[in-house]
């Protein structure tokens, strides 16, 4: 890899070819850079701006690192996961939308991680709900099988970006890292809700989606810089319909949901956002369920379930009161 030739033309604002920016990425995950070379790469990108191809370039390096999940064949699997970032410190919005999604017949590979600049991350929450997960790849595609969701930890399966952990922690800015993790699933899901806090980002990433296999992508952002729709005030929710972008306005109060206050959607710790999973899946009402019921719509939009939002929300809240969406976290905390 000729660094000194990447970087010098990121330094000159020229932008890289798909295949010169997978060789980076390959690099970088194969212990072949130094912490100052990937440090280099990761801002020039971000001072830059990374541009589809680029970005492109670095998830099908990412992803065919990873240690793959093969998901049988007849299971087409939605995965609903956002960059995090947007310091709000709420409930996992996503994380408990997943059960809703599966109960209602959906099945998720969800993908993620321990927080990084919260206090709990997907992975931190369904630890404390009591969750498996540290399963094998095998099982994690029996437990989408056979439940309906499976958690990916992306430590578990992405160990090869240990290589760039200490750069970017050092450096403390998010990169072209943060906007590649939601996008790099290890089954290699087709049907994906991302979230973004950064509404720059959410056409680019939603044609990195496509351009790397996804057949029903969504990217969504809050207008209160939630990586996810929110209930506080309107969101944008992106996607890709016949070969086109398109771009629709989000308004909770449209489907009958409560207009909430930001306050209203916070959490704590894991066990704080664990208890608030819970009872959100058990039935109760209010902003919590509001807004995770939004996002189950989008995540059953995604999956084919329904035809726009308005009939996600309808079928999200009745899998949550008919016991459905409970029944999943109940059957996967048993599943070994």
């Amino acid at each position: 890899m000729n660094w000194a030739a990447v970087l010098g033309a990121l330094t000159e604002r020229e932008d890289l070819s798909t295949g010169t920016a997978h060789e980076a990425m390959a690099a970088i995950l194969a212990g072949e850079a130094t912490p100052a070379q990937i440090a280099g790469f990761a801002v020039a990108l971000r001072m830059k701006g990374e541009t589809v191809d680029e970005l492109s370039g670095l998830l099908q390096a990412m992803v065919e690192a990873a240690e793959p999940v093969v998901l049988d064949p007849s299971v087409d699997a939605v995965d609903n996961c956002g960059t995090g970032g947007d310091r709000s410190g709420t409930i996992n919005i996503s994380s408990i939308a997943a059960f809703v999604v599966a109960g209602a017949g959906v099945p998720v590979c969800k993908h993620g991680n321990r927080a990084a600049s919260s206090q709990c991350g997907s992975a931190d929450v369904y630890e404390a709900l009591g969750v498996p997960i540290d399963l094998e790849p095998a099982d994690v595609a029996r437990a989408v099988a056979e439940v309906g969701l499976g958690f990916c930890y992306a430590v578990r399966f992405h160990a090869a970006l240990r290589h760039a952990g200490p750069a970017r922690k050092e450096l403390g800015v998010r990169t072209a890292f943060n906007f590649l993790g939601p996008m790099a699933n290890p089954a290699r899901v087709r049907r994906q809700v991302v979230g973004v806090s950064d509404p720059r980002m959410a056409e680019r990433m939603l044609r990195v989606l496509v351009a790397n296999g996804a057949e029903r992508p969504l990217v969504v952002y809050g207008h209160d810089g939630l990586d996810e729709l929110t209930t506080t005030t309107t969101s944008t929710l992106v996607e890709w319909v016949d070969g086109e972008v398109r771009t629709q306005q989000v308004d909770a109060a449209d489907y009958g949901l409560g207009r909430a206050a930001p306050d209203a959607l916070l959490g704590g710790d894991a066990s704080t956002n664990a208890a608030a999973a819970r009872r959100v899946l058990d039935g109760d009402t209010g902003p919590h369920r509001d807004i995770v019921v939004l996002n189950a719509a989008a995540g059953l939009l995604a999956g084919g379930a329904v035809d726009d939002l308005g009939e996600g929300v309808a079928l999200a809240q009745a899998t949550i009161d008919d016991g459905r969406a409970v029944a999943v976290l109940d059957r996967l905390r048993s599943f070994r």
